[in-house]
């Protein structure tokens, strides 16, 4: 006997065995009328064919649901169905009733829970006296009607608390136009389509067809469907945008490159629908956006079940894609389903990018969120501690928590009847693989609401999230006796700046303020000691000794790559005596997740700070002393410690700072048109002295241009090069193409223009969204390069009101 599937145990698929009722429902199918001994011989003859009851259009025992004859048999007086057109056409008034109209698909793809029309074609004209019909949905490998995989919608009869229905909308002599009604519950994915007829003469069965395969979704403008949005500004954004920014470096030195999310283009939606597959998520749970987006963040990345993507954090991309040379997620996703193995290599940003681009193909509104100075807390106790030795010398090898420059992840709007009442919105999804969640490597939804509120009690993985954007940094020194004394806490050193795009432009939006109550508030105080109660160091807070009269805080000027770089550490006295401070400043570079190298430069200071004065201390280091030492995403770490003599008092700080990297320009030559090649042209400067080799340039923008790189060779030191790419544009509208260059000794450079692409001569315009490019520059304009555009970090530019959680 084989061994069952773990996949199926319903402590992982709450959802999989869950039947939607209605209160009233009966308990159990009603009983299907027996039939009798000669009908297992004989059904050419009414009195055996009117011995089935016509509620009851199921299988007969031993059927196979969906099983049937190409050719089916064929009575005289038999209502037959000779064909069935489902007003699928992209341009169609059902596709876009639906939004579904940008999917560069030909199938009929609706969203859950809104009509849409059919039409079919008989043989004979329907006598709604004498004939029955009845449509048949399918989907997945075993469908079943108690597990709503099985759909049965007789026309004319609603199904009793399920949601779905058909009617009659008009009949001819050989035609018969229905309206259907799916539920706003329905399992989403690629349905298998048909229909059933009676008449006097028996029973007929269409044979299912590939080409009448229909495609449903969530449906986000739906009030029933859980992951209902009413807000039209955030839809456009949220679900139907195909590009948008993603930022990334330090909290001073905010960097932001364009994403293509892509999930409208050919083949993306057959991917996403793969992933879920892969997985062996059972259909029946497909229904369910909290389970669907649990999956999605275990299979975007490949651990423990071969996913989409693998993370690589060496800086040794040799054998598949640096992450910074991604510009979108189409490719990525191309491939994992062509292939089945899983894609090299990705970083945070291209999870989530990833995330973003599944979940809103599936209907369920998706932005990337950046968190600045986010924590990786790897032993639950819900603070990131620091130790150091008797010297103030760090002690790496208990250093396990760390402190990323950045960390990108989602936040995907649902409800959430598994929770107690409000806490539906905005949910976080995190694919990045750090910690496991009941011993997989994913993470959420978890309600953004208890976050801020530090109910880290409440699932899925909350005392995870909550540790990376508001948990305190506390420093533990070693004493003489073994033990360790806390030294110092700093509680404003986590989770800054939290940015997602704006809605309806390409400005930075501050959302700090629905994850954490403003910093040193009391209500922002009781949120943190509240969700260190449920840590593994409760005890922390109960015996503040620490104490301090000399603050610290750390300035870098302008920071490009290939420049001498100048850091200043300013010093505050705040008491009424003069304070003299030893300090130690250590500088080694740094990859995004927090982990340093080792320290290439050092110096110490001695420093006189008068009574309510301030002093400040200065480091050059020069790009000859950086330049060999630098990895991925070009940061730096300087750590200072430092002790006032008068009193004691610990000084401790960690400050990261990123070198700027230069731009691509891209400007489209001549007017693009649908159907018709374009020229774009790239102008990039290189702004090291050492010569660039191995330069890749990769390009893509949906519909617009599909994925492509193209070899660029060697590019010298101080050198401006300039090159022409073509492409094709596919639908009409405003559309951007991303693009990015990547080589060995040059990493994160991006850029971006937005194309007006006119539809075909004589051919109808192609349905535009406002959205995805609004507030770009207009055609053909050079578009600057992403990281060079650098918004106020200490202001959002575009503040936008959040809406009041979904109901």
């Amino acid at each position: 006997m084989p061994e069952p599937d773990t996949r199926m145990d319903v402590g992982r698929w709450a959802s999989a065995s869950y039947r939607v009722r209605q209160p009233g429902a009966p308990s159990s199918p009603p009983e299907r009328r027996k039939r009798s001994f000669f009908s297992k011989f004989c059904r050419c003859c009414k009195c055996c064919a009117g011995t089935r009851d016509d509620s009851d259009w199921g299988p007969a025992p031993g059927e196979v649901p969906g099983s049937r004859p190409a050719q089916p048999v064929i009575r005289e007086g038999m209502l037959v169905v000779s064909g069935m057109d489902l007003m699928g056409q992209r341009s169609g008034a059902t596709r876009r009733a639906h939004h579904t109209d940008e999917f560069e698909y030909d199938e009929l793809i609706v969203r859950r829970g809104q009509p849409f029309d059919i039409r079919l074609q008989l043989r004979q004209p329907y006598d709604p006296e004498l004939h029955r019909v009845c449509l048949e949905l399918l989907i997945g490998p075993t469908p079943q009607v108690s597990k709503a995989t099985h759909i049965l919608v007789p026309v004319g009869a609603p199904l009793p608390g399920l949601g779905w229905a058909a009617e009659v909308r008009d009949s001819s002599n050989d035609s018969l136009s229905l309206r259907v009604s799916t539920a706003p519950t329905a399992v989403i994915g690629k349905y298998r389509f048909s229909v059933k007829t009676r008449s006097p003469a028996g029973e007929y069965q269409m044979p299912f067809d590939p080409r009448n395969e229909i495609y449903i979704l969530f449906n986000p403008w739906c009030r029933e469907d859980a992951v209902y949005l009413p807000h039209d500004d955030w839809l456009e954004e949220y679900v139907l945008n195909e590009s948008g920014r993603i930022y990334y470096g330090t909290e001073s030195q905010i960097g932001e490159r364009t994403w293509n999310y892509g999930q409208f283009d050919r083949g993306i939606l057959d991917a996403c629908l793969y992933i879920l597959d892969r997985r062996g998520m059972p259909h029946s749970g497909r229904g369910d956006p909290i389970s669907v987006s649990r999956v999605v963040s275990a299979m975007v990345n490949s651990l423990d079940d071969n996913g989409v993507l693998v993370g690589n954090w060496t800086g040794d991309y040799s054998r598949g894609t640096n992450p910074s040379a991604w510009v979108g997620s189409v490719d990525i996703l191309r491939q994992y389903h062509r292939t089945g193995y899983p894609v090299l290599y990705g970083q945070c940003w291209v999870f989530a990018g990833v995330v973003t681009s599944v979940l809103r193909c599936f209907g369920i509104a998706t932005r990337t969120v950046t968190n600045y100075n986010s924590a990786h807390d790897t032993d639950v106790s819900l603070t990131m501690d620091i130790y150091f030795d008797e010297n103030m010398k760090p002690l790496e090898r208990l250093n396990a928590d760390s402190v990323w420059n950045f960390h990108v992840w989602n936040d995907c709007w649902m409800t959430r009847p598994d929770l107690p009442s409000g806490y539906d919105g905005w949910q976080v999804v995190d694919a990045t693989p750090q910690e496991t969640s009941s011993g997989i490597f994913c993470c959420g939804p978890c309600s953004v609401e208890a976050i801020k509120n530090g109910l880290v009690y409440l699932k899925y993985d909350a005392p995870f999230i909550f540790a990376e954007v508001n948990s305190d940094k506390v420093y533990w020194q070693r004493q003489a006796n073994g033990t360790y004394k806390i030294v110092y806490v700093e509680e404003k050193a986590i989770g800054h700046l939290i940015s997602t795009k704006a809605v309806g432009s390409h400005e930075r939006h501050d959302i700090t303020d629905i994850y954490k109550h403003p910093e040193g508030s009391e209500a922002e105080r009781q949120a943190v000691e509240t969700a260190a109660r449920h840590g593994t160091k409760a005890h922390i807070y109960k015996n503040k000794e620490w104490g301090e009269d000399v603050s610290l805080s750390v300035e870098t000027s302008e920071a490009i790559m290939g420049q001498d770089v100048s850091v200043q550490v300013a010093l505050n006295n705040r008491g009424s005596s003069s304070r003299s401070v030893s300090l130690s400043l250590h500088l080694a570079p740094m990859f995004y997740t927090g982990v340093t190298g080792s320290t290439f430069k050092q110096e110490s200071r001695q420093v006189e700070i008068p009574p309510g004065g301030a002093q400040s201390v200065r480091m050059v280091v020069s790009y000859a002393e950086y330049q060999p030492h630098l990895v991925d995403q070009a940061a730096l770490m300087l750590s200072i410690s430092g002790k006032v003599a008068q009193t004691g008092q610990v000084l401790a700080k960690q400050h990261s700072f990123r070198l700027r990297t230069p731009e691509l320009t891209l400007t489209v030559l001549g007017p693009a048109v649908v159907g018709k090649e374009t020229q774009v042209q790239v102008v990039f400067k290189n702004p090291l002295p050492q010569t660039l080799t191995g330069a890749v340039f990769h390009m893509e923008g949906s519909g617009v241009s599909s994925p492509k790189a193209t070899n660029i060779g060697t590019i010298g030191g101080h050198q401006t090069i300039s090159f022409r790419q073509t492409f094709v544009p596919l639908r009409a509208g405003r559309r951007q193409l991303v693009a990015s260059l990547d080589s060995p000794q040059l990493s994160q450079v991006h850029g971006v223009v937005t194309v007006d692409v006119a539809p075909a001569a004589g051919g109808q315009p192609a349905p535009t969204r406002s959205s995805p490019a609004r507030g770009s520059p207009a055609r053909g304009s050079p578009a600057r390069g992403s990281p060079s555009r650098q918004p106020n970090p200490r202001n959002s530019p575009a503040r936008h009101r959040e809406p009041g959680r979904a109901g």
